[in-house]
């Protein structure tokens, strides 16, 4: 699963008594190493400014009106020598675009003897960071700050930066599907709406009524429809389901993705119990999962703060998001946790064929009867790196995050539904933490190791407090620290 192509601006800073062939390698250098990359790289022709660099303000200006005309999604600052701090400052000033940037110096072609040509952009860089702060604007700094282009340390920061700039370049304007009333059991999935807008993301309401009869409208025949039947066939063995619930699946799918293309929704969270058992006589997380393995999170019990979670991960990896509850510890290993939810993981983590059945806890519980409940998608999480995350608000409506990365791997005990058992590192010092930080039950997971990416989208650009295991100062956004990874 891809998403679409970022946008980056790039500012080849220089000052004009250093020396310019220099400067103009470097340049060059960047946009030959970033050209092959899955990004698009935004920076003035060499006949637009001196050698494509930019120094005084006339280069800034013409550099500030080429980001804006395409709308970039986030700034490169490279000092190709020690660079024009006000060039770079009025560049950022003129543009007015509230995107990630992120700064790098070029190093020097040998070590200094009196006779060599110097970049000093080690010294530059310094006063380039400064002049940001002087504007109040945010900035990241290259996870190896000073080095060449060519070398595999800057083709990982700029992979890392062009995560974060897909980041909060999308949660920033995202739009989010409510879709029905959370169960009034679950206090854990309220939110402040007005404060979620101040952060970016508007929530979309839509009476679960309307739902239903939406899809009662949707005809047998109908060419979405019997897409989605043919598609479900291939998603999942199918045989422990019936025939008429797949056919409810399929036209639930369809009216959300209808609805959601109308409304320009980015995730859903919706009323997944118990009034669409009841009234449509189906569980909804086949159609959940689906949504989720397209690219489009789906968060359980209309939970809107964790279909956020699930879609900054998702824009993070590039790859599916699911989201589970904490749901046990392993009774003979304290760091193996069960992540686990009734039946809507997508079918990319499951190291088998995915099976559709029947849920395992309404009929029994009296929730729904048994004929009501088919549609969850019973799967075992393969082996694979693992990232966990949670944005929540405290007591005072104030925003955080948890940041884990941690591994599914294989292990003999088992449940049913959706579910993988997860490997994290000083899982019960992690455990209090989180009982003591007020995080909930819900936690977004995919599949891949990105904690670094949003790290820096939640601690820097939407300033949430940021806790992970391991972190010095829980809460507080510490970017002079790499993101302890367990692997390390």
């Amino acid at each position: 699963m891809k998403t679409s192509s970022v946008k980056i601006g790039f500012i080849p800073t220089n000052r004009g008594f250093f020396d310019a062939k220099l400067a103009s390698q470097m340049r060059r250098e960047v946009i030959d190493v970033v050209g092959p990359m899955d990004m698009e790289l935004v920076v003035p022709h060499e006949e637009q400014t001196k050698m494509g660099c930019v120094e005084t303000i006339r280069d800034a200006e013409i550099c500030a009106d080429l980001f804006r005309k395409e709308d970039v999604d986030g700034i490169l600052i490279a000092a190709v020598n020690f660079g024009s701090e006000q060039g770079v400052a009025w560049t950022i000033k003129k543009a007015g675009l509230d995107v990630p940037i992120m700064i790098f110096a070029c190093q020097e072609e040998a070590a200094l003897t009196l006779e060599t040509k110097r970049r000093d952009a080690f010294c530059g860089l310094l006063s380039i960071a400064d002049v940001l702060r002087q504007l109040g604007v945010k900035y990241s700094v290259a996870p190896c700050p000073i080095g060449f282009p060519r070398e595999e340390s800057f083709r990982d920061a700029m992979k890392w930066f062009v995560g974060v700039c897909r980041v909060v370049g999308k949660v920033k304007v995202a739009r989010y599907g409510q879709i029905g009333a959370r169960p009034d059991a679950f206090w854990t999935c309220r939110f402040d709406e007005r404060k979620l807008q101040r952060l970016g993301p508007t929530t979309v309401t839509l009476d679960l009524s309307e739902v239903i009869a939406g899809v009662e409208k949707l005809s047998d025949g109908d060419r979405g429809v019997k897409a989605t039947l043919s598609s479900i066939a291939e998603y999942a063995d199918t045989s422990g389901v019936g025939k008429a619930a797949i056919l409810k699946f399929a036209k639930l799918e369809t009216f959300l993705v209808n609805w959601g293309a109308e409304n320009a929704i980015d995730a859903f969270a919706i009323q997944c119990w118990t009034s669409i058992e009841r009234n449509m006589g189906i569980c909804p997380c086949t159609t959940m999962s689906r949504l989720a393995e397209m690219g489009i999170p789906a968060a359980c019990e209309a939970d809107i703060l964790g279909a956020l979670s699930m879609h900054a991960l998702q824009l993070a990896g590039e790859q599916p998001a699911a989201l589970a509850d904490w749901n046990n510890l392993h009774n003979e290993d304290d760091d193996l946790v069960n992540l686990w939810h009734c039946g809507v993981f997508p079918k990319s983590f499951s190291k088998d064929q995915p099976e559709l059945g029947i849920h395992s806890i309404f009929p029994a519980a009296g929730a729904a009867t048994e004929e009501q409940s088919h549609g969850v998608v019973n799967l075992v999480a393969k082996a694979s790196p693992a990232t966990l995350t949670r944005v929540t608000q405290d007591g005072n409506g104030q925003w955080k995050a948890l940041i884990v990365e941690g591994f599914f791997e294989e292990n003999p005990a088992c449940t049913a539904g959706s579910y993988g058992w997860c490997r994290i590192k000083n899982l019960p010092q992690l455990y209090r933490d989180t009982l003591l930080r007020h995080f909930p039950h819900h936690v977004a997971v995919s599949q891949v190791h990105v904690g670094n990416i949003l790290w820096e989208v939640f601690g820097n650009y939407l300033e949430l407090a940021v806790y992970h295991p391991g972190q010095g100062q829980s809460g507080v956004y510490e970017p002079e620290l790499p993101f302890l990874n367990p692997s390390n």
